[in-house]
């Protein structure tokens, strides 16, 4: 493998986490990133501490969505990291062209370089996502192993917030997600991200360049966006809180997710680059461990002192799924990795990083405000 990687949505905070984590074991690299200003602000001011002043590491402004870009940005590379995304499963279900063309085509546009123009390119990682199953994993007393479709309007207009059984219509309950589970994206950034997978497996296949794709589970972190209303619930809930905001959870809070430090995430991306024991597999990337959207307020408000309450609004988003946590057995098996940095020592870590940050103008309509106003106008959102 040459040394240099290149790492598209290089500037984002995994590409940034990765990027140290690689300079740090010996490694060169060129971050590609468009600096979207729903990520980086209106005047992007990405906070690269000492690492852009290492001479193993290049800067490109760019766009996955043009050619040339792609054509530049290959130069002298032996390794892709493909992070560049949108990301919003809100967004994504009005912003459909969008999140098509940057997910979509702007991966197909790196596979057709890489079939047709000179590179060296021997190692390609896609950053998937656990979006593309749907619903988890349930298990039902009488029919075992399912996995419910997408919540219908009237059940959750009624309610009814558990799925139930596909088969008997009987209770389930969560149980890990593994990677042989059938995929049933419910949002148009799942059905994008699901795309993405098909296109690096069948084109790399047939190219002979071997390949990795992880699914993230809520990776969260240090250095994540706070600026942008679709980058997770830790960064929305920390703004709310800072802003002595309301949390309102959706449904009755306790849906729930698998939270990954971005620092686990850059760690087994550099595993699989360095090794070959991933290579044309398909792997969850999380903790293993099942989280409540409650729980994660809870947490918040402790490490902020806050003594406020989260508030349980009802209200919901179509597209949005009710659980789903990673069986990451598999990571484990091909790669050696397991998690190192549990949930409470990440939220610690994070609301530490969180607290140096500047807090938005008091009074102004946040990210937030802004994205639920967009999904309710749309009828994507309901109370």
């Amino acid at each position: 493998m040459a040394e240099k990687v290149l790492i598209t949505g290089g500037l984002g905070f995994i590409g940034l986490a990765l990027a140290r984590t690689l300079v740090g074991g010996g490694m060169t690299v060129r971050l590609l990133d468009n600096l979207s200003p729903q990520i980086h602000g209106a005047a992007p001011q990405p906070e690269l501490g000492t690492l852009l002043a290492d001479d193993r590491v290049e800067v490109m402004r760019g766009d996955v969505c043009n050619r040339r870009d792609w054509v530049s940005a290959l130069h002298d590379v032996g390794s892709v990291v493909h992070l560049a995304a949108e990301t919003g499963t809100g967004q994504s279900m009005y912003r459909i062209g969008d999140y098509t063309s940057t997910n979509v085509l702007g991966t197909a546009l790196l596979m057709d370089v890489l079939a047709n123009d000179r590179h060296e390119v021997t190692k390609l990682v896609l950053a998937s996502s656990r979006a593309v199953y749907g619903e988890g994993a349930y298990q039902c007393a009488r029919c075992g192993t399912v996995y419910p479709a997408m919540r219908s309007p009237s059940s959750l207009q009624a309610g009814q917030w558990e799925p139930i059984c596909p088969c008997c219509c009987g209770p389930v309950h969560s149980v890990p997600t593994p990677e042989i589970a059938k995929t049933s994206p419910a949002s148009v950034y799942a059905a994008t991200k699901l795309a993405q997978e098909d296109l690096v497996r069948i084109a790399a296949s047939a190219l002979g360049i071997p390949f990795l794709i992880f699914r993230l589970q809520n990776v969260y972190g240090e250095g994540q966006s706070l600026h942008n209303p679709y980058t997770g619930i830790l960064s929305i809930f920390s703004n709310r809180i800072r802003q002595r905001k309301l949390i309102a959870l959706f449904e009755d809070g306790q849906e729930s997710r698998d939270f990954v430090h971005v620092s686990d995430v850059a760690d087994v991306v550099a595993l699989g680059l360095m090794g070959d024991g991933g290579d044309g597999l398909i792997m969850n990337v999380g903790s293993g461990v099942q989280v409540s959207v409650e729980t994660i307020a809870r947490s918040l408000k402790r490490e902020f002192a806050d003594a406020s309450e989260p508030v349980v609004s009802g209200q919901y988003r179509l597209g949005d799924i009710r659980h789903n946590y990673a069986d990451i057995s598999l990571v484990g098996q091909a790669l050696g990795f397991s998690p190192q940095v549990p949930l409470e020592a990440g939220i610690e870590r994070f609301v530490r990083w969180v607290k140096t940050q500047p807090i938005a103008e008091d009074g102004a309509e946040d990210g937030l405000d802004r994205a639920n106003r967009e999904l309710i106008e749309r009828g994507l959102m309901k109370a």
